[in-house]
């Protein structure tokens, strides 16, 4: 993780290089129709409940392992950022209107909510969040000139 005070230095410092695996993504979830699935839950045979758990599709594992790679992924008060809640709400948020910063810290608080609230991140492939955040970064970091 990077912490928030050094992350703008940190990810604006990424070239495209860095960011291809993750972008290198793009495709493959495109033309991905299941994000996961709810298993399990029910009752026993010996009448004891249990819960279903969410299986995430190979892609969305692929996706977590990358953005924590890189690293994009930001340490930061994600709970209260009520700026971020509003923007993943928003179907039409033009994503090309916010930083590269930004940008991560939305992938990184869909990523950390998942964590508590099981099936989130599935939710954000399937809703179609993640591919607009990504394809937004691919349209920024390519128009970045070489340093």
């Amino acid at each position: 993780m990077i912490d928030e005070k050094d992350c703008s230095e940190r990810i604006n410092a990424l070239t495209l290089q860095d960011w291809q695996p993750l972008l290198a993504l793009i495709p493959e979830i495109e033309n991905t129709s299941k994000f996961g699935e709810w298993v399990g839950g029910g009752k026993n045979k010996e009448g004891v409940f249990y819960l279903p758990h969410f299986v995430p599709a190979p892609i969305v594992s692929k996706f977590l392992d990358i953005v924590y790679d890189i690293p994009i992924i930001i340490r930061f008060d994600w709970g209260s950022w009520n700026v971020g809640r509003k923007i993943a709400n928003d179907e039409s948020f033009n994503f090309d209107s916010i930083d590269l910063v930004t940008k991560c810290k939305l992938i990184t608080a869909i990523v950390r909510n998942d964590r508590f609230c099981e099936g989130a991140l599935g939710s954000a492939f399937e809703s179609g969040l993640i591919l607009k955040i990504l394809k937004s970064i691919e349209k920024e970091v390519s128009a970045k000139k070489p340093t």
